[in-house]
């Protein structure tokens, strides 16, 4: 049974005419019979009796009757829900970002987006730069804005901008009259970053290795911001991707550029082959690399 067999049921049974439900179908009445006794045959008995004057249902026609009205409300409902997802008039959309982007730049693209397409529900996940990667490859998302992976396997990834890393201080500390921090400079004082593990704090690491410093971690914690109140509360320093600034900022920290070796991080949006995504988040993804980009 199809849904245009049901169409043709439903149009003689309420008109009791096969020339009217022709008419109302589009359809030459040999078409239209051919159609209601290949119903019949797929459901293994008569539906309607019919004679040269007069129409009447089964007890079986009577029975599908009800049935096939549901079933073609069913079929119009979800056919004019499907076009309106298509037409991004209906939808939902969950992005996985990390707290930083998410806090302070994301909400300038979902207002750009939703001036744009208003009745597209935009749920936003704030989790770990890590865990953003882990949530798209699970499918648990269609689009994350995290730091570039090292690994793009499974994945995607469009670059928005690059980031760079900063220093930041407590009030009154002794390296705040300088614009630019060096590293053995900083590190002379107690060092707080991220726990491992961690993709930002790894970079740190990486980075520092190279050029033959040594990392000390005085304290440790599992997230950017409470990394920065503990700055703020005058435990050490830190060094935090710029995305912070703000945020560090209003916690009542003081923000400095760091020499050499500058560690820059591209941010990007982190999601399936294009091809998988729906058009809602298609165009999310558009969004976001027009207004970052």
């Amino acid at each position: 049974m199809n849904i245009k067999q049901v169409r043709a049921f439903l149009a003689v049974a309420q008109s009791m005419s096969f020339a009217s439900a022709a008419t109302q179908l589009h359809l030459s009445q040999p078409a239209l019979s051919l159609s209601i006794k290949s119903l019949e045959g797929d459901l293994g008995g008569k539906l309607l009796t019919r004679t040269t004057r007069h129409i009447a249902l089964t007890p079986e026609g009577k029975a599908l009757l009800p049935i096939a009205r549901r079933l073609l409300a069913q079929w119009e409902n979800a056919e004019d829900e499907m076009k309106q997802r298509f037409a991004l008039q209906l939808g939902k959309i969950t992005i996985a970002s990390m707290p930083s982007f998410a806090a302070s730049l994301l909400p300038k693209a979902i207002q750009n987006y939703h001036a744009s397409y208003p009745n597209i529900q935009v749920a936003i996940n704030d989790v770990l730069s890590d865990v953003v990667v882990e949530m798209v490859r699970n499918n648990q998302v269609e689009l994350g804005i995290a730091f570039e992976p090292s690994n793009l396997v499974d994945v995607s990834f469009y670059p928005l901008y690059e980031d760079r890393f900063i220093a930041i201080l407590p009030q009154n500390h002794p390296l705040e009259k300088y614009d630019t921090i060096s590293w053995r400079a900083l590190l002379e004082h107690d060092f707080i970053t991220l726990q491992r593990p961690s993709s930002v704090r790894a970079k740190i690491e990486s980075s520092l290795n190279k050029v033959g410093i040594e990392l000390n971690v005085a304290f440790d914690a599992h997230q950017l911001t409470t990394v920065g109140r503990m700055v703020s509360e005058g435990m050490g320093v830190a060094v935090v991707p710029e995305l912070c600034r703000q945020q560090a900022i209003e916690q009542g920290s003081i923000c400095r550029n760091i020499s050499e070796p500058r560690i820059q991080w591209r941010v990007g949006v982190i999601c399936q082959p294009r091809s998988s995504l729906s058009v809602a988040a298609a165009s999310m993804l558009d969004t976001l690399i027009n207004t970052y980009s």
